[in-house]
């Protein structure tokens, strides 16, 4: 997508049919621990104390109200941002990319704080996050074009020449995440080298290809550490193995 400057349909089935390998790779893996009831906050622990039918009509109930009250909001929501982005004199694109997500996600940032905040749930807490961007960056992408092509009336591309240095940015931030975190450990100094970049190209907006260049420089060294450090991608490693687990079980 960078190197073609676009996304189209094809881009979106792509990233659809990426998506359903990830919710098959998710069924086919069993969770490492269960959660019970006393897990999650007072709202939904009520709603799980319901009998059956009203369990599934509150849980219907809170999806369609919090779908209406994104529906009533959103439009009026990207106005207010875009406005904002204008009296402040700031690109209306970077505005939004790196600001929005304060609010539009707040709801998730709540959920991660509850997780992260009590012992022994720091990596469910992670995973909160990381399941949210695999959702951004294959279902909430793909839509994006298809989307486009419904509103104009026919198959069209969405052009994506102009934001190219902002798209190679986080493209390199997500790699470097993923690598962060195959040896199945985060570090504090880890969560402050990444805060600080994305806090310094947020500050001053024209580091951006200097701050590209910073985490792809990042990248190489801890792809190129597993020379001596074997863990670092520890991950790729398990994986397989949980794979062929799974099948035995699933076979048994």
């Amino acid at each position: 997508m960078i190197y073609k400057g676009t996304l189209n349909c094809a881009d979106s089935a792509v990233l659809l049919a990426l998506y359903l390998g990830y919710l098959v790779v998710l069924n086919r893996i069993p969770p490492r621990e269960q959660e019970t009831a006393e897990d999650v906050a007072a709202v939904p622990r009520a709603v799980l104390a319901l009998e059956a039918p009203w369990r599934a009509l509150a849980l219907l109930g809170l999806l369609f109200a919090g779908g209406g009250i994104l529906y009533l909001v959103a439009e009026p929501f990207l106005g207010s941002m875009i406005g904002l982005a204008t009296v402040l004199g700031i690109s209306q694109f970077v505005f939004v990319q790196w600001v929005a997500p304060f609010l539009s996600e707040f709801p998730e940032f709540v959920s991660t704080a509850y997780w992260a905040r009590r012992r022994g749930k720091g990596g469910m807490a992670l995973m909160n996050m990381v399941s949210s961007n695999i959702n951004q960056w294959t279902v909430l992408a793909a839509m994006i074009p298809i989307v486009y092509s419904i509103s104009i009336g026919h198959p069209a591309s969405v052009p994506m020449q102009e934001h190219r240095t902002e798209l190679l940015l986080t493209l390199l931030q997500s790699a470097l995440g993923v690598v962060i975190l195959s040896n199945l450990d985060f570090h504090a100094y880890e969560a402050l080298g990444l805060f600080v970049l994305w806090f310094a190209q947020f500050l001053v907006p024209h580091w951006r290809e200097e701050i590209s260049i910073v985490y792809a420089v990042w990248l190489v060294v801890e792809v190129g550490s597993t020379a001596w450090r074997p863990g670092r991608l520890r991950a790729f490693a398990v994986f397989p193995s949980l794979w062929h687990k799974a099948a035995r079980r699933r076979a048994g």
